[in-house]
């Protein structure tokens, strides 16, 4: 006989728990800029540790009101971190990180190297990393994605139109006969019709090359963008942090192109005292540092990058908040002035954006801040390339980055 097993309620219901509301609280933590970090660590070297993880996730469930009154009251009473770690909040945390394991949203790296603490040999928190899976990083980008279309009131988002038309399969223009080379998306009536005023109407009916009749749809264009991210030391200074909301856009950026402009391309090249192009899965853990802003050097890889794609359209998306304050020598030396705008720093840069237009490559600038020889500056690069100039700010910037791609026209927002 069948027997049936019982065991006592525990209380929990920890299932229930959105791990995709949990991760999106999360998104300052997982894409931070180094803002909150006092030495200012090499963006290159920016691990994370379990440990941080563990107290970013207890702090967003105490700032979310998830935590019971009893756990609440429990968490006052403790005195020391080991009584804390024994309790049911601790192991709620524990869960939660081990669910988003689970569900591929991070990967755990534990260190190969033991290390002896109380309990013997083990492993502890702070030699556990962990890092963000291109499931994370597809999510926060869509979640960021939604978040700045909602506040504009868009709903929904398609491609590139252009004033052109060309044959394809969906039908908005009006038609016209077939010529060689065209899709034959086939306008039945209308080819019939040319046939009956041919020889009228019989059966079977006729039909000649000179009768076919095809729809027209509007040519949609492809399009390769570079994202140039300046990671210089001021995007973090002055209180203000303005990389994170720029790392937000790119992801956001990354997600639409994706799924809405599938034939669309999207690089970042960051931007310091040299430049480098870097994949879309390290974005998330790239801070600032204490670098110059090499904004030449940054237009000549985006350069050479977009020298690659066959596409109708290149552009550039330049998101800055600084002046350019380095170049790169002929023998790769780099040549630093931090103190206004030097002269020969400006002249090279302007340069080389002269060589973006006459390689037909758009630049887009969203400058983030309003220094009156900043905004000259901007608006002498805007007036080199024809390119436009936006002066927005951190909690601004994604809206216009995202409808200015969308809306592909030509605009100025002052």
């Amino acid at each position: 006989m069948k027997s049936i097993k019982y065991s006592r309620h525990t209380g929990e219901d920890w299932d229930s728990l959105s791990i995709e509301e949990l991760l999106n609280k999360l998104s300052d933590f997982l894409l931070q800029s180094g803002f909150n970090n006092p030495y200012f660590d090499d963006f290159r070297n920016s691990d994370r540790d379990l440990q941080a993880l563990h107290d970013a996730i207890l702090n967003a469930l105490l700032r979310s009101g998830t935590l019971s009154d009893e756990m609440l009251d429990q968490l006052e009473r403790m005195e020391d971190r080991e009584e804390f770690e024994n309790s049911e909040i601790s192991r709620l945390v524990q869960y939660l990180i081990d669910r988003l394991a689970r569900e591929g949203y991070i990967r755990i790296q534990k260190s190969k190297k033991p290390v002896t603490g109380k309990g013997g040999r083990g492993l502890s928190q702070s030699q556990v990393r962990f890092e963000l899976t291109d499931k994370a990083l597809d999510f926060l980008g869509y979640k960021t994605l939604k978040n700045l279309l909602g506040s504009l009131g868009k709903s929904s988002f398609g491609r590139h139109d252009t004033r052109d038309m060309a044959t394809g399969v969906e039908a908005s223009g009006a038609s016209k006969l077939y010529e060689f080379g065209d899709t034959l998306n086939l306008n039945v009536s209308g080819t019939i019709l040319n046939a009956i005023r041919r020889e009228g109407l019989k059966v079977p009916i006729d039909l000649e090359y000179a009768d076919l009749e095809i729809h027209q749809c509007e040519y949609q264009s492809s399009c390769a963008t570079v994202l140039m991210l300046d990671c210089s030391h001021s995007m973090i200074l002055y209180g203000e942090d303005r990389f994170t909301p720029a790392k937000k856009v790119a992801l956001a950026l990354a997600h639409l192109i994706r799924t809405q402009y599938p034939g669309d391309t999207l690089h970042v090249v960051l931007f310091h005292d040299s430049a480098e192009e870097i994949p879309l899965s390290r974005l998330a853990r790239v801070q600032v540092g204490p670098f110059y802003t090499n904004t030449r050097e940054g237009l000549r890889l985006a350069q050479r990058i977009l020298a690659r794609e066959n596409k109708d359209m290149r552009q550039i998306i330049m998101i800055t908040d600084g002046k350019p304050s380095a170049v790169t020598e002929p023998d790769g030396s780099i040549y630093r002035n931090a103190f206004g705008l030097d002269p020969y720093v400006v002249g090279l840069t302007f340069k080389e954006v002269s060589q973006c237009r006459r390689s037909n490559i758009l630049i887009n600038t969203f400058m983030l801040a309003r220094d009156y020889d900043l905004v000259a500056f901007v608006r002498k690069v805007t007036e080199i390339c024809r390119g436009k100039a936006y002066f927005t700010t951190p909690r601004s910037l994604g809206q216009y980055i995202l409808m200015d791609y969308m809306r592909n026209k030509v605009q100025k927002v002052h």
